[in-house]
């Protein structure tokens, strides 16, 4: 006769209500609130369930100013954000083209596209009317579908990254390029340029640390929090492009 211990199902780990996360790997005591300049919206794909490295919920709790949405279509940017936008040519959105800033032979870690792919001209002037900024969370065909279903986009103004280092996941995370980053480190990159406060993009990066050393510890204890591997290809990726 087996021993009713071997067959009964473990009980589900709790979820942190505030980034949802398993609360072995919650990190939300430490941390530290940021008051923004410019407004974050975070566009999450419903089928995005990395709960163990996904940062959309951590990156969110730092800012005042933050609003995550889940779905996969708006009306308008209004309506993903939840209050009128007055011109939404004011906001940023991480492109998803195919090319690097390094192909496009662009200079700086944040570079405005025109309607080709390619980099504008009066880049100070561009990004300096900025007023917020959209990122897509999800995989890499995740963050297409979103991009793809949401015409409004077309609007916004086009922005790729010239990370100056590679994601701080490393190992734990293959990224389809090696200029792909995580949400929070887009976060970190694009806020910290744009607002001129290099705190932002330390807070951020040290939140993700902690979020990864945590998840280092936990990981051989607690195996059922390793995130699922997503088709190859497919990840998320934020990068130095022709891109959002």
């Amino acid at each position: 006769m087996s021993n009713p211990a071997d067959t009964a199902v473990a009980d589900p780990i709790p979820e942190c209500p505030h980034c949802q996360k398993p609360m072995p790997l919650c990190i939300c005591d430490s941390v530290t609130p940021i008051e923004n300049r410019l407004s974050l919206l975070i566009l999450q794909h419903p089928q995005e369930q990395d709960r163990a490295l996904g940062t959309a919920r951590l990156l969110a709790k730092h800012f005042a100013d933050a609003t995550v949405r889940v779905g996969l279509s708006w009306p308008s940017l209004s309506k993903a954000l939840g209050r009128p936008v007055e011109n939404a040519s004011h906001w940023a959105v991480l492109y998803l083209g195919s090319a690097r800033a390094a192909d496009l032979e662009a200079e700086g870690e944040i570079v405005a596209l025109n309607r080709k792919g390619e980099v504008a001209e009066n880049q100070r002037a561009i990004l300096g009317k900025l007023e917020g900024v959209v990122l897509l969370d999800g995989t890499w065909s995740q963050a297409k579908a979103l991009w793809w279903r949401n015409p409004w986009m077309l609007k916004c103004q086009r922005v790729i990254l010239n990370p100056a280092h590679p994601s701080r996941y490393g190992r734990l995370r293959r990224e389809p390029r090696s200029d792909g980053l995580s949400t929070i480190e887009a976060a970190a990159t694009i806020l910290a340029g744009l607002e001129r406060r290099p705190d932002i993009a330390d807070t951020l990066h040290a939140s993700f640390e902690r979020l990864l050393t945590r998840y280092r510890e936990v990981q051989a204890e607690m195996p059922e929090l390793a995130p699922k591997p997503a088709p190859k290809g497919h990840r998320r990726d934020f990068r130095r492009r022709k891109r959002a």
